[in-house]
């Protein structure tokens, strides 16, 4: 059986593989390392109460705009 290459994997490609093989760290390491080097973290803090729950949709306002 032939190692797979997720250095030539697209986010997406390599997303898909991680689901099929869950076991497989190897895989889940190289697909946080893509997702670390495209930046597209967007940071949230942790909700402290209930009321911080009101702050969602701006939340979702501010996925649309980036993407």
């Amino acid at each position: 059986m032939s190692k797979a290459n997720f250095s030539k994997m697209s986010r997406k490609e390599l997303r898909e593989y991680v689901l099929k093989h869950r076991d497989e760290d190897t895989a889940f390491y190289a697909y946080v390392d893509k997702l670390n080097e495209e930046g597209n973290w967007v940071e949230m803090p942790p909700t402290e109460s209930i009321d911080d729950l009101k702050n969602y949709p701006k939340f979702i306002e501010k996925m649309r705009k980036q993407s």
